[in-house]
């Protein structure tokens, strides 16, 4: 699967974190900036990634008015939701098969983005493992996992314990899972792309869209996705999209704005 993401971006290079900019900047393939140097950069579709006390930071150079995006499972809306979420009654439980104490299921996530999902999963007692192509993507959950294992707080270490970040294309990480190895549900949760109205996305989240894309060749997915998965693959979809593939679910989990088509392989163990 290819992907291409139609913006330029550096790293901020600060004296505190310079190891962490240097190594971020190696592994984006991207140019180091200065702050007296931003200014003299400024452009269209240029994105900056600093580090800062609060962590690995995206920021639209265009638009400084939208709050920069930053992945925080410590003090965030997810860690919100792991304490104050309703637990296994959410949606998103019912749609990978979490229905009592006795089976928690072991849940590949195919399309991983900032890993809200992923966490929300692990801190109902999944193990995950969060597969992401995007590099940006794949930098700020990194980020945000390592310093949820350095905050002291050991239910979060233990959630956090259970994710497992891949960067990977997720098409070629699955179809290599051998037999021994593979997960009891495929969890996909593709870029579907957005009304320009739609009041359901934040503006902060606006232009990160634009660095993930559209995930247009997500309906090749569904087939090695259903290929793998012991018991189930789970699509989660605008409530008005079409179906992955056009391929009809087993059955649907449906809510006010999104819905969850699940492709069952197998009955889950009670």
């Amino acid at each position: 699967m290819s992907v291409s993401y139609p913006i330029a971006y550096k790293v901020l290079l600060e004296r505190e974190y310079q190891s962490k900019s240097e190594s971020l900047a190696n592994f984006l393939n991207c140019d180091l900036i200065s702050q007296e140097e931003i200014k003299k950069s400024f452009q269209e579709n240029t994105y900056l990634l600093a580090y800062s006390e609060k962590g690995l930071s995206l920021c639209d150079l265009s638009r400084k008015q939208i709050n920069p995006v930053v992945v925080d499972f410590v003090s965030g809306s997810a860690n919100h939701r792991r304490l104050y979420g309703g637990g296994k009654s959410q949606m998103i439980a019912k749609a990978v098969g979490l229905k009592s104490n006795q089976f928690f299921p072991y849940v590949l996530d195919a399309t991983a983005g900032l890993g809200g999902d992923s966490f929300v999963l692990a801190s109902l007692g999944c193990r995950v493992t969060l597969v992401e192509r995007n590099p940006i993507a794949y930098s700020l959950v990194k980020d945000g996992l390592e310093r949820a294992m350095h905050s002291g707080d050991h239910d979060l270490i233990e959630v956090v314990e259970r994710m497992n970040l891949v960067f990977a294309n997720s098409r070629e990480f699955i179809e290599q899972i051998d037999e021994e190895h593979l997960p009891d549900v495929i969890y996909v949760d593709p870029m579907f792309p957005e009304r320009k109205k739609s009041a359901s996305v934040k503006k902060e989240m606006q232009f990160f869209h634009d660095i993930i894309g559209k995930d247009e060749d997500a309906n090749l997915l569904i087939k090695v996705c259903r290929e793998k998965a012991k018991y189930r693959v789970t699509v989660k979809r605008p409530k008005i999209a079409e179906y992955l593939g056009g391929i009809s679910p087993s059955t649907q989990i449906v809510g006010k704005s999104s819905r969850f088509d699940i492709y069952a392989n197998k009955k889950m163990p009670s």
